[in-house]
């Protein structure tokens, strides 16, 4: 049960960092350089595969203009769903 929780969770993180990314108008490309990490760990992070280091949370919620935070705001219901399943 905690895998699955924690699956969700990094799949609704990335799905949050890459919403923000589009909204900031960048591509993986570009926020991959603005905090100097490889344009396959974005994908990674964006699909939930990866879950990036504190460090490199801070620098994504940074280069997308948002508090680190922000990048955990997803939709309550999903979030509780995910939680009770």
């Amino acid at each position: 049960k905690d895998n699955v929780v924690m699956n969700n969770i990094k799949k609704r993180l990335g799905r949050r960092i890459q919403e923000l990314r589009k909204s900031n108008k960048l591509t993986q490309e570009q926020l991959a350089e603005k905090i100097e990490i490889g344009t396959s760990n974005i994908s990674y992070i964006e699909t939930g595969k990866f879950y990036p280091t504190p460090e490199t949370l801070g620098k994504i919620a940074k280069a997308l203009n948002v508090e680190i935070y922000e990048l955990y705001m997803f939709e309550q219901n999903r979030l509780m769903n995910c939680v009770q399943n």
